[in-house]
């Protein structure tokens, strides 16, 4: 299992100032990667890590670094991440590793790394890697709970939700980067009082607060991962928005569960934040001793011990009227991944029981992360208790579900109280009008 080592340090500085700021989202204990080339060019995509508010190109640094830490580098300087992503724990460590020690202050790399960066602010991205499969979890018991009441206030958890990390396969061709704009999506609608449904653009179009997971190193078909081993195959982590058209979803989804509802757009922050870069905010996973306990296959020290990730979470919302006054991007609400009633390990070792294959590239949602407060929802559905309860933005303007042009903004941090805080940037995108051929 990896372990906490050299580059977690939380006294190691950067030659590049921006990076040693207190609110930096991307210190030298951070270090994510992504693809990315600058804007308004024709260049390839290639890998890039942040650090400060800089990009180290690392198709320009080939050559810099020797054994496992240069077939890393090598395989960064392709147009997707996927081959890296397949070559393993030790080579992603390895290359982690060479990154830190040429970043400190008095490196002597310096000089020739400082040739290979590019300002963030110059730079554009493309989704990190091929995403081949997609599989959305369900993972926290009170997003469950509070939807769930809202249709079955007499029973809100079905019989099976605290025995199985939930789960559906979705449709990775609709995952974009941070920027994406997508039209409100149509669909089948029917309403309680309607005799018959009809084709109809949304009206309840909603965010989803998740966090996401890329999977590295994959296995063979037939061949599950053990709980304790899925530290060698889970890559990294970013923000995720999974879009939820409820008012199609309410209509579709039994007896398959979700479709057209959740098909038309999702969004990931461009960056991924590797799993050994979040060792130091590992915790304990914590099950109410009144709940079922986990299956054994689902259960070890390891993961009651260090399994659950606290990752802090928030959503912004900026309208149309607010961008058109230049006002910022209002808070919805806060949550925290470690709520969640699954872990990761747990996510991976499940999917996997059955001998489903894994393969480099391929995606999980954590599912909608609410906390235990109301104010915590990591969804509309949630806020407005399903629309009944109209929520009040700063500028006079409400919402009990998305409107055109509503820009949604998600960020993340870790941070312990030595100070270090290990961001993942933002992930943003905005909601056009349906199209016209939608029969309103």
């Amino acid at each position: 299992m990896p372990v906490l080592n050299e580059t977690h340090n939380p006294d190691l500085r950067c030659w590049i100032s921006s990076a040693n700021r207190a609110t930096c989202d991307f210190p030298i204990q951070n270090l994510p990667f992504a693809e990315f080339r600058r804007k308004n060019t024709a260049e390839a995509f290639r890998g890039g890590v942040a650090i400060g508010d800089q990009i180290i190109d690392l198709a320009a640094a080939k050559g810099l670094f020797s054994g496992e830490a240069a077939v890393g580098l090598s395989a960064c300087a392709e147009p997707t991440l996927n081959h890296f992503m397949s070559l393993g724990a030790s080579v992603w460590s390895a290359l982690r590793l060479a990154l830190s020690r040429a970043l400190r202050e008095a490196a002597t790399e310096q000089k020739a790394l400082e040739k290979c960066l590019v300002p963030q602010d110059e730079a554009e991205y493309s989704l990190p890697c091929q995403i081949g499969d997609y599989t959305d979890f369900y993972t926290s018991i009170f997003h469950a709970t509070r939807v769930g009441s809202l249709f079955r206030p007499d029973n809100p958890l079905l019989p099976n939700y605290k025995w199985v990390p939930i789960g559906y396969h979705g449709r990775s061709s609709s995952i974009d980067v941070s920027g994406q704009t997508f039209r409100r999506p149509q669909g089948q609608l029917k309403a309680p009082d309607a005799e018959a449904p009809s084709l109809n653009s949304c009206k309840r179009l909603d965010y989803e607060l998740e966090v996401g997971i890329y999977i590295g190193k994959g296995n063979a078909l037939g061949e599950p991962i053990a709980l304790d081993e899925t530290d060698q195959h889970v890559f990294g982590y970013c923000l995720f928005n999974d879009w939820s058209a409820r008012d199609i979803q309410a209509w579709e989804y039994q007896p398959l569960g979700p479709f057209l509802a959740k098909n038309f757009a999702s969004t990931v922050s461009p960056w991924i934040v590797t799993n050994e870069a979040l060792l130091p905010y590992r915790t304990e996973f914590k099950r109410d001793a009144a709940d079922p306990q986990p299956l054994a296959y689902l259960a070890s020290a390891k993961n009651t011990q260090q399994g659950a990730l606290d990752i802090k979470l928030e959503v912004l919302l900026q309208t149309q009227q607010m961008r058109a006054q230049n006002q910022a991007a209002t808070a919805l609400s806060e949550s925290n991944f470690v709520y969640s009633y699954w872990t990761v390990a747990q996510m991976v070792a499940h999917h996997t029981v059955n001998g489903c294959n894994l393969r480099p590239g391929d995606f999980f949602g954590s599912g909608t992360q609410s906390g235990p407060d109301e104010e915590q929802g990591g969804s509309m559905l949630e806020l407005s208790q399903g629309g009944k309860k109209s929520i009040q933005l700063p500028n006079g303007e409400q919402r009990t579900f998305l409107e055109d042009g509503d820009t949604v903004v998600m960020r993340g941090y870790c941070q312990q109280s030595d100070g270090v805080r290990i961001g993942f940037g933002e992930v943003s995108s905005t909601v056009l009008p349906a199209h016209e051929s939608a029969h309103d």
